[in-house]
């Protein structure tokens, strides 16, 4: 019964719209924007640290996923387990703040996986 009902969520789910289906990207700006916060440590967009600590584990995700089946990423990190997403989301948006004329209108994941790199080295 499981299988079944997932087909046909799967199945409605392809059929529903006629129009062509578009990936979502993250660009730095908006990266920017869902990660950023006032002055006053307020968040610029009302949950946005959801969104923003959910692109960096992705990418962190993917990272170690290529890692473990023995591919070299193309930018190599070592992000250590007892660091708090919240931190790193600090990291990220700073970095990609600073060289943001880089990274506004590109893909956010090159520069997320920079600011990675920046801050945790592998082997340091």
């Amino acid at each position: 019964m499981g299988k079944a009902a997932l087909l046909s969520a799967f199945l409605l789910c392809l059929f529903i719209s006629a129009a062509p289906a578009r990936a979502a990207r993250f660009s730095g700006e908006y990266l920017l924007t869902v990660c950023g916060i006032d002055r006053e440590g307020k968040e610029l967009v009302a949950g946005g640290h959801i969104a923003c600590q959910a692109y960096i584990a992705g990418i962190l995700d993917y990272h170690n996923l290529i890692r473990s089946m023995g591919a070299a990423p193309g930018i190599d990190f070592c992000v250590p387990e007892t660091a708090g997403l919240t931190s790193i989301q600090k990291k990220v948006t700073s970095y990609v703040f600073k060289n943001r004329t880089q990274h506004e209108k590109f893909i956010a994941a090159p520069g997320v996986a920079l600011a990675l790199f920046t801050y945790f080295p592998c082997g340091k």
